[in-house]
């Protein structure tokens, strides 16, 4: 893919150098349910999120606890990452007012996995830190309605790609040309990719933070005159001076099916699962469970420019077989597939300007059948120290 090309067309110095280095790999969908350990642990989550990595992911999640020892598979290539990745659920809305998941596909050269999601982990300058056990983070406002005006631009962002997933904004990494923050005004061509950044600049101390976001930052810097961003060669402010590998998410959405279903005025029909038909509210949560030091000396060792995982002899790569292998049950007892009256949970559509608001009633499910079978435990905000 043309983002590949793009980081080896800089090693030869055609480019000025984004990154110091990557790793890129695909994980295989785990589950998909309105769970969500980070922002409402213990409880059924408002909106739907689709999750992948180890299957120690469930209802609570204390950061006390290295999910890396608790979960016995994960759905990504990389075997000693037991990490877990979500983010919100893309839906299509049919001009008759009912709903329908958008389906994941495999990114390119990511072999044959079941949906799921394409994870970088991009070092931006030479040492990296790796994340200690516990660690947490969020990125992105599901409330927002409209482009922020504060942060560093394109934290999130949407791509158009050919229906055979290349890439034709030549040379620009996620989020750089012209990819919008919003969902795209027009059907794409072929699919639709939504770009996912972290931040990469941790305080040094806390695993988490209240809001699950003020314990990291993003590197400061000006605007790159040919990228539009300015993260990837910015540096860590004061308050958060330690540099983490800046993680990265690709979703591809199979938009393709629904191209020719657009409204006839023209409106956009996507919206996201907590009832954002602008896409300004895309968000991630990221859980770290990476093995021992396993992280670290992908960091120091695999230093390829191609991300090509298998390059690296830190790391197991697992088979497509494998990863789509390790899957969980949902235990929230709602039916999510087909056609749907409404968005799982009470997310009715909320288009803003002004940022969205919780439900505050709702008769929605709101207890689970069961719990996935890792251990749980009461959810704290800690500092690395404790």
């Amino acid at each position: 893919m043309y983002w590949k090309k793009f980081l080896l067309a800089a090693a030869a110095g055609i480019y000025a150098p984004y990154a110091e280095a990557l790793i890129r790999f695909h994980c295989s969908q785990l589950v998909t349910e309105r769970l969500d350990p980070l922002v409402t642990p213990g409880q059924v989550s408002p909106h739907l999120h689709q999750i992948i990595g180890g299957n120690a992911f469930n209802i609570t999640m204390d950061l006390k606890n290295d999910i890396s020892k608790i979960a016995t598979c994960t759905s990504c290539q990389v075997r000693e990452n037991k990490s877990n990745y979500w983010t919100a659920v893309l839906f299509f809305k049919h001009t008759n007012g009912s709903y329908i998941r958008v389906p994941q596909l495999p990114n390119l050269n990511t072999g044959s996995p079941n949906g799921g999601m394409t994870v970088y982990y991009i070092q931006t300058e030479a040492k990296i830190t790796a994340f200690p056990v516990g660690f947490r983070m969020i990125t992105g406002n599901a409330m927002l309605r409209t482009e922020s005006r504060s942060g560093p631009p394109k934290v999130t962002s949407f791509r158009c790609l050919d229906a055979d997933l290349e890439d034709h904004n030549v040379g620009q990494p996620p989020g750089g040309g012209v990819d919008p923050v919003g969902f795209p005004s027009a059907p794409c061509e072929g699919v639709m990719r939504s770009q996912t950044y972290f931040p990469q600049c941790w305080d040094g101390v806390n695993l988490d933070s209240p809001d699950h976001a003020t314990h990291v930052s993003f590197a400061e810097g000006p605007l790159d005159s040919f990228s539009g961003l300015n993260f990837y060669r910015g540096t860590c402010p004061a308050s958060h001076p330690i540099k983490l590998p800046m993680i990265l998410f690709e979703t591809i959405w199979n938009t393709q099916p629904f191209k020719d279903l657009w409204p006839t005025d023209g409106s956009q029909p996507f919206v996201y699962s907590m009832g954002d038909p602008t896409g300004y509210g895309h968000h991630g949560d990221y859980m770290f469970g990476w093995e021992g030091d396993a992280l670290q000396r992908v960091m120091d060792k695999c230093t390829e420019f191609n991300g090509d995982p298998t390059y690296c002899k830190e790391i197991t790569v697992q088979s497509s077989e494998e990863i789509n292998s390790c899957v969980q049950p949902s235990v929230v007892e709602e039916n999510i597939e087909g056609y749907l009256e409404t968005l799982p949970g009470c997310n009715p559509i909320q288009a803003g300007p002004a940022e969205a608001t919780q439900v505050p009633t709702c008769n929605a499910v709101s207890t689970t059948k069961a719990v996935h079978t890792a251990p749980t435990a009461a959810a704290g905000i800690l500092s690395r120290n404790d």
